[in-house]
């Protein structure tokens, strides 16, 4: 690398961090103004508040969300200051072609990817993990639904579960019934008022059951008070609210996956966003660092302040089409894969537009 090159990274790296900076001074203020009121009424510890919620929590949530914004302004308002003071000019009229020039860009932005990469698959999810259970009791307690209503699990390829209601504060489920099948034959049904999960045993105790075992014309019934049995689910699996999924490590979202395969229990669309979200959501760092670029790198009669507002509207059309696509997926069947591809594709090939405009 020479001169140049250094001297980009460098204000790159340091924009990004002194916007990082900014933006979270903003977003703690309007957060604790919007949730004070939640705060007192649920009588939170202000030490939780901020160590717990704020540092470990919501802080590394809101920048993990925002990084594409943050990343396309930091790119925009260095690069456009740079071509301000005329400094691009010289560079590319010395014999620099823009792709050399786009190079330190990439370098960066290749910082920013492996560290956002790293922490939606190892950090995001623990960090997820201490702000949902904070939220879950000092801000929203309302949201955690104690009881799953009518729930319909098949565990394995030939056994079918049923629960009528399901407390998932005292793991306890209510109208419980079991059907095993040989190819598409029933032969046997289990009915029970209750059934408990043991977490020392990790075992599910079912109570006041009746079995009714089929073979060909021939039935028999069976009574009991109780047995313990082990079954392929865990009372994790009853859990309803909004934002389990985001709280999931990478392994255990994978095993929810491939557990949802076989149950179809319609949380699939939800686990499959959210997995790919993590995969590739940090490539937006190389996306916007193209457009940032492409954009900002020719001198305007409006200066720095035309270009960065170019770019924040940009940037919130950006994350504007991520929740539409989104949507679309969990609403109007749109493939998941689709919905995470189709924002970045589309910026992609207008950063690809906006790179053949850039001076040459």
């Amino acid at each position: 690398m020479n001169i140049i090159d250094r001297y980009i990274i460098k204000k790159y790296l340091s924009t990004f961090v002194f916007t990082v900076g900014i933006f979270i001074v903003v977003i703690v203020v309007f957060d604790v103004s919007e949730k004070l009121d939640d705060f007192l009424k649920n009588k939170a510890p202000m030490s939780k508040v901020f160590l717990e919620y704020y540092a470990l929590g919501s802080i590394p949530f809101f920048l993990n969300m925002l990084t594409p914004l943050i990343n396309f302004i930091a790119v925009i308002f260095f690069t456009s200051k740079m071509a301000d003071q005329t400094e691009v000019v010289p560079i590319l009229s010395g014999g620099m072609s823009f792709n050399r020039f786009l190079r330190p860009y990439m370098i960066a932005a290749g910082i920013i990817f492996l560290f956002t990469f790293a922490s939606n698959i190892w950090i995001i999810p623990y960090t997820n993990k201490i702000k949902v259970s904070f939220e879950n009791v000092y801000v929203k307690p309302q949201k955690v639904s104690t009881t799953t209503p009518s729930t319909h699990m098949q565990i394995d390829s030939n056994t079918y579960v049923y629960i009528g209601n399901f407390d998932t504060k005292r793991n306890i489920g209510f109208d419980f019934s079991l059907e095993k099948f040989d190819g598409d034959q029933l032969i046997e049904k289990l009915i029970s008022q209750r059934i408990t999960w043991d977490s020392v045993a990790t075992k599910w105790k079912i109570e006041d059951y009746t079995v009714r075992k089929i073979d060909g014309l021939k039935e028999t019934m069976d009574k009991g008070v109780s047995r313990d049995t082990t079954l392929d689910m865990l009372p994790r699996d009853f859990e309803v609210y909004d934002n389990v999924f985001t709280a999931m490590d990478t392994r255990e979202l994978n095993d929810r996956i491939s557990k949802e395969e076989t149950r179809g229990t319609g949380m699939m669309t939800d686990l499959l966003l959210e997995k790919y979200k993590r995969y590739i959501s940090p490539f937006s760092a190389f996306i916007l660092t193209l457009m940032g670029v492409s954009l900002s790198s020719k001198k305007v009669r409006g200066g720095i302040g035309l270009s960065l507002g170019i770019g924040i509207a940009l940037s919130f059309t950006y994350l504007v089409l991520v929740q539409f696509s989104t949507m679309f997926s969990l609403k109007g069947g749109l493939p998941p894969l689709i919905a995470i591809l189709i924002p970045n594709v589309l910026f992609l090939t207008l950063g690809f537009w906006l790179k053949h405009k850039a001076p040459k």
